[in-house]
Order: structure tokens, then sequence, then C-alpha cells
């Protein structure tokens, strides 16, 4: 604990989770602990939500900004970790990804891949128009 607490206040806390989050993106993470990782982001994204919510003045979540831009990078840093265990271990059957990219799958889909290939389509079409609209803004 000395050391995280060492870390903060010489001022390399920040840093160091951003060259974390891009190490998740190079080096290949065990299913297990991109299990942790979703867990830790779903968690993450639930107390953000809630202390946004719950907040009386905005200068009582004035590091919104930060939280969201690292949120932001982690499921991103996620997404290219789980999409890489996804295409090389996914021969090995449904499990290899992860727990959580199982359950969350068969949640989606419920057994009926029809149902899954819209569902895809319809994040494509989401992911399309929020690309979109971010680049028309710039």
């Amino acid at each position: 604990m000395t050391f995280v607490r060492e870390m903060a206040r010489n001022g390399l806390g920040a840093p160091l989770v951003v060259v974390m989050l891009l190490a998740m993106v190079v080096v290949p993470l065990p299913p297990f602990l991109l299990d942790i990782f979703f867990t830790f982001n779903i968690a993450l994204s639930l107390i953000v939500l809630l202390v946004s919510i719950y907040a009386l003045r905005p200068l009582d979540f004035a590091v919104f900004p930060t939280v969201l831009l690292i949120a932001t990078l982690l499921r991103l840093a996620l997404n290219v970790a789980s999409t890489r265990v996804v295409l090389l271990e996914g021969h090995n059957g449904t499990g290899a990804a992860g727990q959580v990219i199982e359950s969350f799958g068969e949640f989606v889909i419920g057994g009926n891949y029809a149902v899954g290939v819209v569902v895809f389509i319809i994040l494509v079409i989401i992911n399309f128009v929020v690309v979109t609209k971010g680049a028309g803004r710039i």
C-alpha cells in the first residue's frame, strides 16, 4: 500500500495507469485477468453513473471528465484485448475467452444465432452513427 501512496504523492499514478492501459493493448492477457478487468470496468461504470446522478452540485464531481477519459481508455483497451483473446483462443471452446465474455454472449443471443446477428448489425449501425457524429464535430 505504501507503493501506491508514494506513486500518488509523486504524481506518477496517472501516467502509470495510462502505461498499464497501453500494455493491455499490446500484451496478450489471460482470460482470468480479462474477467477481473471486465468486472472492474462494470463496477467503475456503475459507480460513475451513481455518483453523477446523486451529485448535488457540479463541483461535487469535478473530476468527471478525467474519470470518463480513463474509463473510456480502459474500455478501449479491454475491447482490443478481448478481441485478441477471442480470435486467438476461440477455437478452444466458448469458455476460452473468459467467463464474463461467455456469459454476456449467452445472455445477449439467448442461444439463437439469428438474434446475435441482428444485435451485431444494430451495434455496428449505432457505432457508425456515433463515430460519424463525433467526426462531424471536429
